[in-house]
């Protein structure tokens, strides 16, 4: 090799890096925004929690306005359903957070799955499941209960929403999530069930009125406390979780913020109206539904992208299988071919054709084994950089890059643009003798500009075009391909300059 002169960014890249680099493979970047410049806009994660404070605070300012207005509806049933499907959602969260946890050890998992354990607790119904032990009407377990592990609940996901991205300690259990929570349940049930003769009436519901009519805020003050504790965690849950999905490609958390906001809306209105303690269905209840439904979204997106990711994986997989096959089985064996045909007897100009058409093979077979290897959101600097460092190696002519970083191109332009660097440069290296090579990639007037010039013996371009030359013609296609422009000049004995624009 004759050396290698590095004017831009130059980052030579063997295969074994390649093989690296494509485990983690990054999103897919659009041919039609390559090389343009992203304006900032407003973030959807911003939109949707203005949204669910817009929906909240819209429906607690109407039952406000007119708080004697029936919005309920009497249904135990519609209750009840309610009640197990938010369970059924939370538990299915708190499970993807477990698994979460368990991956990547996030303290942030962790709470958050605590935390949804306890509300799912208290939405399964304990208030009808204690119901032979304290009637709701009494205010007794069955009501504070609940009440208790919804603050708690809300004040574990408050404090997973601040904690970020801290880790847990790595002799931390793998089952603290259901643990931790479970432990909790049974001690508050033992403490409030030794206590419960002494637990005060949280309200006082009057017989045959709906609870729609009945505006609480005259409850027990340890009541009204707890849920303005309740309230203000999911609130600053709700904050914080927008304030880091805005920062972090984390579809899952994304969801978090605006489903607490309607969660603590939700809260306000059990506060006002204590649908959630009797057999009617009021707007809190739709708040707390939609909450538990903004989750669900949150957690179908999370599936998603990991099946996605999955079957992303899967693919790369077969691709670095593929090229160690290429690379170990038909490279070998055309390698000696090669070597071989040079010590047959016999006419020299056939076998000078048959090391030709070795050489060319090689060329192909690695040409593939670059694309192969070659990750989805490697800069096409990178990817011209290893492909003529290669060759440069193989064919010992001078190198001199002169690439910029900032252009970009989606897989397809990439390989077409390797492709036509690839024939250009074997062009002129086997038929016009070149010892030296200049690339540069540019962005000039609007449009990005890719160049190859050699110092070879050049040649007549339209003598060229009318035997038809199939690798002038190849390139040409490629560059329609980009779409784009392909261009060539040459002159004999001055050399040739290949030119695509697009």
């Amino acid at each position: 090799m004759m050396g290698i002169t590095r004017t831009g960014n130059f980052f030579p890249l063997d295969f074994s890096t390649a093989l690296i680099t494509t485990a983690h493979p990054r999103p897919h970047r659009d041919s039609r925004t390559a090389g343009r410049v992203r304006r900032p806009v407003l973030q959807l994660p911003k939109l949707r929690l203005v949204a669910a404070w817009a929906v909240g605070l819209v429906v607690t300012l109407l039952i406000l306005w007119d708080p004697f207005r029936a919005f309920g509806l009497q249904s135990r049933s519609i209750h009840l359903v309610l009640g197990s499907v938010e369970a059924c959602v939370a538990l299915g969260v708190a499970y993807l957070l477990h698994c979460r946890f368990v991956n990547r050890r996030r303290l942030q998992d962790l709470l958050l799955a605590q935390g949804l354990i306890l509300l799912a607790a208290a939405s399964l119904g304990l208030t009808y499941l204690i119901g032979p032990y304290g009637a709701p009407s009494s205010g007794a377990i069955g009501i504070w209960l609940p009440v208790v592990l919804r603050v708690l609940g809300a004040l574990l996901i408050a404090a997973a929403a601040l904690t970020r991205g801290r880790l847990a300690s790595h002799s931390a259990s793998r089952y603290l999530s259901t643990i931790v929570p479970g432990a909790m349940i049974v001690a508050l049930s033992s403490i409030l069930w030794i206590a419960k003769s002494q637990l005060p009436i949280a309200f006082d519901l009057k017989p045959g009125i709906a609870p729609s009519l009945q505006p609480l805020l005259t409850g027990h003050p340890l009541f009204l406390v707890a849920q303005g504790v309740g309230i203000a965690a999911l609130f600053i849950a709700s904050i914080a979780f927008a304030s880091q999905s805005a920062r972090h490609d984390d579809d899952l958390f994304r969801w978090f913020g605006p489903a607490c906001a309607l969660g603590a809306f939700a809260r306000i209105d059990y506060t006002i109206f204590p649908s959630l303690y009797s057999d009617w269905v009021y707007t809190g209840d739709l708040l707390g539904a939609g909450c538990y439904l903004l989750l669900l979204m949150g957690a179908v997106h999370a599936i998603r992208r990991y099946l996605s990711a999955q079957a992303s994986v899967a693919v790369v997989d077969d691709r670095l299988r593929t090229a160690r096959e290429l690379h170990d089985g038909v490279i070998q064996e055309i390698a000696y071919i090669r070597l071989e045909s040079q010590s047959i007897a016999g006419d020299p100009t056939c076998r000078k054709h048959i090391v030709g058409a070795c050489d060319r093979a090689l060329d192909e077979a690695r040409g593939a084994l670059q694309t192969l290897g070659r990750t989805n959101d490697e800069p096409l600097s990178s990817t011209l950089s290893r492909a003529l460092a290669e060759m440069a190696e193989r064919y010992g002519f001078a190198l001199v890059v002169d690439l910029d970083n900032s252009i970009e191109a989606d897989s397809d332009q990439q390989h077409a643009l390797t492709r036509i660097v690839r024939e250009a440069v074997s062009n002129a290296v086997h038929h016009g003798k070149a010892t030296s090579m200049r690339v540069s990639l540019r962005l000039a007037a609007g449009s990005r500009h890719m160049t190859i010039e050699d110092n070879g013996t050049g040649f007549d371009v339209s003598a060229v075009h009318e035997d038809g030359g199939y690798g002038l013609t190849s390139m040409r296609e490629r560059a329609r391909t980009l779409p784009g422009l392909f261009d060539v000049a040459a002159d004999v004995g001055l050399g040739s300059q290949v030119t695509v624009r697009w």
